[in-house]
């Protein structure tokens, strides 16, 4: 009788199981040294970039002066811009030291500069110059500086902006200043911020953006993809975001008149976009008015 064969001995050196998994080779030491740094900076580089940029950030008294002179970087300016207005909130008698340079920027070329800037004026009223600066900016070409200088122009007891207060419950029509055929537009009920890409325009070789004046949700497509447009014509209609809308609902509690209702009334309906938050200011604000008027 043949003898049985002997089974094979996984654990013997000499053997081996043809159907065990192959061993995984070893990371070295460099590899893991470098995964680990690699690992390291995809964590890194987005906090650093927000560190960078968040407003929140204090500023020393050297850097707050260093950003305000900025002009490189207009970001710099509009955090120390913040950062002053969270010093003038808190009562700190140093911040006046920089009044003049919000006087100054009230004129700069950064929309968003200029903005930030007519916001934060309105935390003195007793700030030198501040009333005749927030006053100019009521001509400003942008909404939002308008809207900001008005809502500051309210702690003045200066009513002269409520037509621009108004203007911030409105859904703002964006239109082209060039012609071109319509490509990638948003699509309606799109969040949006401010400056955010609302439709492209291919003319010929050239590819142009239409972007929103203001922050919100896109209400409506004028001009649907493929179309071909002229300067001038509109795009689409994008309604205000709701911290912009409950700023002015809480203006017009103390300033709006009767004939400000119906823009009023658009935010006590119960529709989905409109938070209660918002619709429970709109109706005091109204009722404000109306005791207002009969009184």
């Amino acid at each position: 009788m043949a003898a049985e064969p002997i089974p094979l001995n996984p654990s013997s050196p000499g053997n081996s199981d043809p159907l065990a998994a192959p061993r995984r080779p070893r990371m070295s030491g460099r590899n893991r040294l470098l995964f680990f740094l690699t690992a390291w900076l995809i964590v890194l580089m987005p906090f650093l970039f927000w560190w960078n940029t968040w407003f929140g950030r204090p500023l020393t008294d050297q850097k707050m002066t260093a950003y305000l002179q900025d002009e490189a970087h207009p970001r710099h300016i509009q955090h120390a811009i913040v950062q002053l207005g969270q010093r003038m909130s808190a009562g700190d008698p140093g911040a006046a030291r920089w009044y003049g340079d919000l006087v100054r920027l009230s004129a700069h070329p950064r929309e968003e500069v200029r903005s930030t800037d007519a916001w934060v004026m309105g935390q003195d009223p007793k700030g030198p110059g501040f009333h005749e600066a927030l006053v100019k900016m009521l001509q400003d070409p942008s909404l939002l500086v308008r809207g900001n200088a008005a809502l500051s122009l309210v702690r003045f007891g200066d009513h002269s902006g409520r037509e621009q207060i108004v203007a911030l419950l409105q859904p703002v029509v964006v239109t082209t200043p060039y012609p071109g055929q319509v490509r990638d537009t948003a699509g309606v009920g799109t969040a949006i911020h401010q400056g955010g890409l609302v439709a492209k325009l291919q003319d010929g070789s050239q590819l142009r953006e239409i972007r929103s004046p203001i922050g919100g949700r896109v209400r409506e497509l004028t001009a649907l993809e493929g179309r071909r447009v002229s300067a001038g014509d509109p795009i689409a209609t994008v309604e205000p975001e709701e911290e912009q809308v409950w700023e002015a609902l809480r203006a017009l509690y103390l300033i709006g008149r009767p004939d400000d209702l119906p823009a009023i009334r658009y935010y006590e309906r119960e529709l989905p976009e409109i938070s209660d938050r918002l619709r429970q200011q709109a109706m005091a604000t109204e009722k404000a008015i109306q005791e207002r008027a009969n009184r």
